[in-house]
């Protein structure tokens, strides 16, 4: 290479093999996630303890259900701008402070309202921790496995929201709710020394922010490896965006139909996976299970979702990826109807959940995977976390409708029946994006 002669970040990235810390900053971002999924699907495993505790209906209890995902959605929309402004790992460190710290507090709720605020504050954190790490990664990673790279790093979420299942019927009977609570905060303020120490800034964030070629330079040496000269000057082969607010760039009309159909796909997705996930272990204890055997079979449905995750993202990276995304709610949408139609205590019926979240959180999964190939770096955390962010208001839905049908008497298979209907939705959204084959998309 000539002196000052231009390095693309981009072909440097997609023309090596992953290096040691590309490995570590997924085993980071993993961690991150699973933590993540952990303290999203807590409440739900701790529910019929609370209510019973209490001495409120369920419908009362909703409320708290549906405050994280509130906080969720208000979280995501606000950190993408910033994070696009300010950079990923600042605004990934303090998510990860916030939700970990609030999710403790949550322990020390005395009634509805208290809990109801904490876990609002707590989703505030969980909803600006998933697109950072999302997009973190994805602009560290080879395009010709980002794919299968970010869905691994997904399956930390269904991982750790099994996990928690796991715990918390191992804890509850022993310990109470409180303790499942401060667990779950304790462990990502525990690792969060670890982050700091170790993850690095985006480096294209740094090209496309202009920041001193030493420390691009520097940053893409530790982390990708790879011949890069001290006096190289830095670039990225990807469009161009026109205009400095990305709102109105993913509204543009070149962005415009990507952006709505991700939404659509995104809320529907969730009003899905909430709904099972948050109202599962009741509607099962209703049914005649001990609360503990239902907590167990509810964690299958996303160890389910952890090996979908897998294999729709190995299908990604060699299909057109909104076709293998459809593919899987449509898988999604059959499997529920399964459930809806058999008895809990068939032999089937753990067998259909963890098919259902195979495909429903894999699907899922493979959303979040695609999403940051749709969007150029200028713009890429806004497009991500303001899909998770509208998105979102999908899983407040699922998480509030959940209570409030159960509420009006509406049986176990009613509930479950009537969510084939969204997921077939989101299996129509995503095929209708024109960015789905691969040709087409712009790979940012």
């Amino acid at each position: 290479m000539n002196i000052g002669q231009m390095l693309d970040v981009r072909a440097h990235i997609n023309s090596r093999k992953m290096s040691g810390y590309q490995w570590l900053l997924l085993a980071l971002c993993f961690l991150i996630v699973a933590t993540d999924g952990m303290d999203v699907a807590i409440m739900g495993f701790l529910a019929p303890a609370i209510t019973k505790e209490w001495g409120i209906s369920r419908a009362a209890f909703g409320v708290v259900m549906s405050a994280a995902p509130i906080g969720l959605a208000i979280g995501a929309i606000l950190v993408g701008p910033m994070s696009d402004r300010f950079g990923r790992k600042k605004l990934l460190m303090t998510s990860v402070a916030w939700f970990g710290t609030f999710s403790v507090l949550s322990a020390f709720a005395s009634d509805v309202t208290t809990l109801s605020l904490l876990r609002f504050l707590t989703g505030l954190g969980l909803g600006a921790a998933m697109p950072n790490t999302t997009t973190l990664l994805s602009e560290y990673v080879p395009e010709r496995s980002r794919s299968t790279l970010i869905a691994i790093m997904f399956t930390g979420f269904n991982l750790g929201s099994a996990l928690v299942g796991f715990g918390a019927a191992a804890l509850l009977p022993d310990y109470g709710w409180r303790a499942v609570l401060i667990a779950g905060g304790a462990i990502p303020l525990a690792c969060l020394p670890i982050y700091l120490l170790l993850i690095p800034e985006s480096v294209r964030f740094l090209v496309v922010r202009k920041f001193a070629a030493e420390r691009i330079g520097r940053t893409l040496r530790r982390v990708v490896g790879g011949e890069v000269p001290a006096n190289a000057q830095f670039t990225i082969s990807e469009p161009q965006v026109t205009g400095s607010q990305p709102g109105k760039v993913l509204l543009s009309a070149a962005y415009r139909g990507t952006t709505l159909s991700l939404w659509g796909t995104y809320f529907m997705g969730l009003l899905v996976i909430y709904l099972l996930s948050g109202w599962l272990p009741t509607m099962i204890k209703d049914a005649g299970l001990p609360i503990e055997r239902a907590a167990n079979i509810t964690a299958l449905f996303q160890l389910g979702g952890t090996v979908g995750a897998l294999l729709v993202g190995y299908f990604m990276d060699r299909i057109a990826p909104n076709k293998v995304i459809s593919l899987a709610y449509i898988g999604g949408a059959a499997f529920i109807l399964c459930l809806s139609s058999g008895s809990v205590e068939s032999s089937l019926f753990p067998v259909f959940v963890l098919l259902a979240g195979f495909c429903m959180s894999g699907a899922q999964t493979g959303l979040n995977a695609y999403a940051p190939s749709c969007y150029p770096t200028v713009v890429r955390a806004t497009g991500v976390s303001w899909m998770q962010g509208m998105g979102r208001f999908g899983s407040i839905f699922g998480s509030f409708a959940g209570g409030v049908l159960l509420s009006m008497g509406w049986g176990f298979s009613a509930v479950i029946a009537i969510l084939a209907g969204p997921a077939t939705l989101a299996a129509i959204f995503i095929i209708m994006n024109k960015f789905g084959q691969r040709t087409a998309v712009a790979k940012a």
